[in-house]
């Protein structure tokens, strides 16, 4: 009994800390640093990528761009990877394959930076969104 309460508490504990990052943290966050892939690697970028993402999805605000999601850059890499392919290739809206090839360190800068840009984005909106429009009275 005692085991299952500290496996539950560890999880627990591990699971808040995974997911603690303020609002600060994503704003402090510098996506070429993290981002790099000389200096990170690839399989660095997809783990950042997929921590960035989860939490990305949690508030709804995660990237798609070429008709392709973060979560959908970050399968294909690890696909690639797994595989040993050097390219993946982009797929539309409807998951087809639209016959456009990128290199796999692309796809998995695109994941990367996509995952952190979206968080720092949502946090910088908080911020800058303006409360006045030029119909309800307020100026700006």
């Amino acid at each position: 009994m005692k085991s299952i309460l500290k496996i539950t508490a560890i999880s627990a504990i591990l699971s808040l800390t995974l997911t603690s990052l303020s609002a600060e943290d994503f704003s402090k966050l510098d996506v070429k640093k993290e981002c790099d892939v000389k200096a990170n690697g690839v399989e660095k970028l997809l783990e950042t990528a997929e921590k960035y993402n989860k939490l990305a999805i949690e508030n709804k605000v995660e990237f798609m761009r070429l008709g392709m999601k973060t979560s959908q850059y970050i399968d294909a890499s690890k696909e690639a990877l797994k595989n040993g392919a050097k390219e993946i290739a982009i797929v539309d809206n409807k998951a087809k394959p639209t016959g456009e090839m990128v290199s796999l360190e692309f796809a998995a800068w695109r994941s990367c930076s996509f995952a952190i840009s979206a968080l720092t984005q949502m946090e910088d909106s908080k911020k800058n969104w303006k409360l006045a429009s030029p119909s309800d009275g307020y100026k700006y």
